[in-house]
């Protein structure tokens, strides 16, 4: 078995992933150093959680430890999708460069531009950054990239989805033509290939996968919810999902639930919260901040339920996520291997369960098209029984005022938590004259014989009701008299 002392990495190196505790190099790992280390372009294709980070990073910093950069222009690059990812990148360089004298920059979003200036005009020997932000420092005039030897694109099918190909492209005649290029994706889609033959020399091409499969350490499954009514259906699904994060038990220790709207994320969030959860949401709109320390705090395990945005789908790296819940089908199939991906990872164990609503069928159908395989359907454990009681409100609904079942038979299916309207047996007492739905004045003939208290299954309530008011209640004449 290949071990990370047999792939030529430099003694510092070698020492710092040593100390860093891994001997055993993963299979995408074991395939695209040598190459990077022989200089050649790569082309990595491999399922999301099987160490691509270190794949670059280690012969990056191997090849930029055998000699200091002779200006102050960096000289080498790592282009990320997303801030997380990028933050995590840098935390994995100051792991296995912390042995050698190398500097970076992190340019990302939401970190003042006077503090990444002071960073870059110190010279730096390695740039980690977000497409755009990158793009603003240079088009400032702070930035040249002709000194770069190694340029990194990771998660460049990601990129894609987030539409950033124009700026990969743009930054691609930025740099020296003779750079080294390492370029990671999960999947390969047309308009990558497209890129890859245009930018690589040659590359070495290694794939680890067969492209956009989970890993087969995930157990998959899959909720078919449907609402019971389209004003309640938020509400129930909500109650599905804490239904099925209670159902594991102590087997969930954490779990990324991930959604397609950031409005979602905080509405989720704010409703798990509300019923007792250790929840929280990190989302686009998020201060830097703020989703710093969320992320910082379910790495830690302070916090047990992360809900997201696709913006921590790829690339987040916490090991031991037990679980993923997708409370939406994605609308890209790419995406759900992402998510999916959060958990299972380094060879350990997961779940996965998706809730399906009706408008997302199409989409769950792409997914399994994606993956070959069909995903084993769970029941709703949210559908209340015949027998079960009505289900809790949820906190979105507390605004919302109860509707009243119309007949009893209503009040029954809804478990006998909510009466139905009484009726009044003794109408026609005042004003001398009862109402039905169509007689205005006459009297209802079909309430003769009752019993007390039983309630006609025919009876109708209409206009205002039972209160309505006598005056209303009279003919025409009958008020002309009055």
């Amino acid at each position: 078995m290949t071990q990370f002392s047999d792939l030529n990495l430099s003694p510092k190196v070698l020492q710092a992933v040593e100390e860093a505790g891994y001997t055993i190099p993963t299979p995408i790992q074991a395939g695209a150093i040598p190459p990077a280390l022989e200089g050649r372009d790569v082309l990595g294709i491999a399922q999301t959680g099987t160490g691509k980070t270190a794949s670059f990073t280690l012969p990056m910093i191997t090849k930029l430890a055998r000699g200091r950069a002779r200006a102050r222009m960096p000289r080498s690059l790592v282009l990320c999708p997303t801030r997380e990812l990028a933050a995590q990148v840098a935390e994995n360089f100051d792991t296995y460069s912390k042995n050698v004298k190398l500097t970076k920059a992190l340019l990302i979003g939401g970190v003042s531009f006077k503090e990444q200036d002071a960073l870059i005009d110190k010279g730096v020997d390695v740039l980690i950054a977000t497409p755009g932000r990158l793009l603003d420092h240079f088009e400032r005039g702070k930035l040249l990239l002709t000194g770069i030897e190694v340029m990194v694109v990771d998660e460049a099918d990601r990129m894609l989805d987030m539409g950033f190909i124009p700026d990969i492209e743009r930054i691609f005649s930025l740099t020296p033509f003779t750079r080294q290029t390492l370029f990671f994706s999960a999947t390969m889609a047309p308009e990558i290939e497209r890129i890859t033959n245009t930018f690589l020399q040659a590359p070495a091409r290694i794939e680890v996968a067969r492209q956009a499969t989970a890993s087969e350490t995930i157990e998959q499954h899959v909720v078919m919810f449907k609402g019971s009514r389209r004003d309640r259906a938020d509400s129930e699904k909500r109650r599905t999902l804490r239904k099925i994060i209670a159902g594991e038990g102590d087997k969930l220790t954490n779990a990324i639930v991930f959604c397609n709207r950031k409005v979602d994320v905080d509405v989720v969030a704010k409703s798990l919260k509300k019923y007792g959860v250790n929840a929280a949401p990190i989302h686009g709109d998020l201060d830097q901040s703020v989703r710093t320390r969320t992320l910082d705090s379910f790495r830690a395990g302070d916090l047990t339920i992360l809900v997201a945005s696709d913006v921590a789908a790829r690339g987040l790296d916490v090991p031991s996520v037990s679980h993923v819940i997708n409370y939406d089908v994605p609308g890209h199939a790419e995406d759900y291997v992402h998510r999916i991906g959060r958990t299972g990872r380094a060879g350990r164990e997961g779940k996965a369960v998706t809730i399906c609503a009706p408008k997302d069928e199409k989409n769950l159908e792409d997914v399994e098209r994606l993956i070959q395989k069909e995903i084993p359907r769970l029941d709703d454990p949210g559908r209340p029984q015949k027998s079960d009681a009505a289900p809790e409100a949820d906190a979105a609904d507390e605004a919302k005022p109860t509707e009243a079942p119309t007949d009893a038979k209503t009040a029954q299916e809804d478990g006998g938590k909510t009466a139905a309207p009484e009726r009044d047996d003794t109408r026609g007492k005042s004003g001398g004259r009862s109402r039905s739905s169509r007689g205005g004045g006459k009297s209802d003939k079909s309430a003769k014989g009752d019993k007390p208290g039983k309630q006609q299954d025919d009876a109708k309530v209409v206009g205002l009701g039972d209160h309505l008011p006598t005056f209303i209640a009279m003919s025409f004449d009958e008020r002309r008299a009055s």
